[in-house]
């Protein structure tokens, strides 16, 4: 039996396509763009205003399959984190972040991640593949679901993709994602509350803006070569030079007329005032903020959490020189939810220390 194919791989033009192909016009796609998306449906028999016709040929190709919730767990101060079931053993993880009247949701691009980064959860479990694009997007359609926003309801107002995995080394896949994500059938966000983070993979944040330019967060942590090579190693493919050029690129075209900064604070680490003045000087050609984060423990890591005053010191120097400063509330710390901390189940496929060649080729070759 053939496999169904799954309509949450498309974006509105791939859906429109796939719909010409069973010979049916481009206002379908986008009726059932809306009943996936607007409507959490997965049932083409509830999409009451499509011909029976066509919802006989849905019944009988394709489908609407998210990945399964396998756990879904509250925090004490209201962050909940879903562990997502997405075969071959694996498992991705997915935050739900409400503030005040926001709901800021963390999704995940990968199963782990491959760029090892020294201080993150995800980076020592390995890696095993990219995600889907019905994966990605299927973490929002489910938690929709779940936090009871469907039909046509919204919960979650703010799309961060920063969970487990390096967004831009599954480009394609994100790309398709970003236009649902901004598509008035689909989600409907404006660009500025749908945010990509990643490390620096240079090349991918010129097609990113080339593409689907949206917010744009880097994971700096670090500033200058020596300690961001140790903390994260694709800074040696891409060195700090060459990503302070691309911010100011991706800026041309931004949503937004800044890019952030995010900065773990690692104690004896990055953050002694001396960092906090070097960083000015690394990024003052590039209009910025910074997003201080406490680190987060998790087992075996060997770094600890920046002591509270000298965050605070930290974050008044960058202010001090005009640059909007943020520390990020630690949430979801007591169920493994914080930042740097998702780590899902991943069966690892890499060989350590040879990551860096080949993504390189695997980007570029994307």
């Amino acid at each position: 039996m053939a496999v169904a194919v799954n309509l949450l791989d498309f974006d509105a033009t791939g859906l429109a396509g796939y719909f010409a192909g069973l010979g049916e016009k481009p206002f379908r796609a986008r009726q059932v763009l809306r009943w996936m998306h607007r409507s959490g449906q997965d049932d083409f028999d509830a999409m009451t205003d499509i011909a029976g016709s066509l919802r006989e040929k849905l019944r009988a190709n394709a489908g609407i399959m998210p990945p399964a919730i396998v756990s879904d767990r509250l925090s004490g101060d209201g962050a909940r984190k879903f562990v997502f079931d997405v075969g071959g053993g694996n498992a991705v993880e997915t935050v739900f972040i409400p503030e005040g009247g926001r709901g800021t949701l963390c999704v995940s691009t990968q199963v782990g991640c491959a760029l090892d980064c020294a201080f993150c959860s995800t980076g020592s479990q390995g890696f095993n593949r990219n995600l889907t694009a019905a994966e990605i997007i299927g973490q929002l359609w489910q938690v929709n679901r779940a936090l009871g926003a469907c039909p046509d309801g919204r919960v979650v107002d703010n799309v961060v993709l920063m969970g487990m995995g390096e967004p831009l080394a599954n480009f394609g896949n994100l790309v398709t994602a970003l236009r649902l994500l901004l598509d008035d059938n689909a989600y409907g966000l404006s660009r500025r509350r749908v945010t990509v983070s990643t490390s620096g993979l240079v090349p991918m944040i010129d097609r990113l803006r080339d593409e689907c330019p949206v917010a744009l967060a880097v994971s700096l942590h670090a500033p200058d070569d020596a300690l961001r090579d140790r903390l994260v190693p694709i800074n040696r493919r891409y060195p700090l030079r060459e990503l302070m050029a691309a911010c100011l690129r991706y800026l041309d075209e931004a949503p937004r007329d800044f890019v952030t900064f995010e900065y773990v604070m690692l104690d004896e680490v990055n953050d002694s005032e001396e960092h906090a003045r070097r960083l000015l000087c690394l990024t003052r050609e590039v209009p910025c903020k910074f997003n201080l984060i406490p680190f987060n423990p998790f087992p075996g890591s060997s770094f600890r959490r920046s002591p509270s005053p000298r965050v605070r010191r930290f974050a008044e120097i960058l202010m001090n020189a005009g640059i909007v400063t943020t520390t990020r509330k630690v949430r979801g710390e007591d169920i493994g939810a914080a930042c740097g901390q998702l780590a899902g189940q991943v069966r690892d496929r890499t060989r350590r220390g040879r990551w860096p060649a080949a993504a390189v080729h695997e980007v570029r070759s994307q």
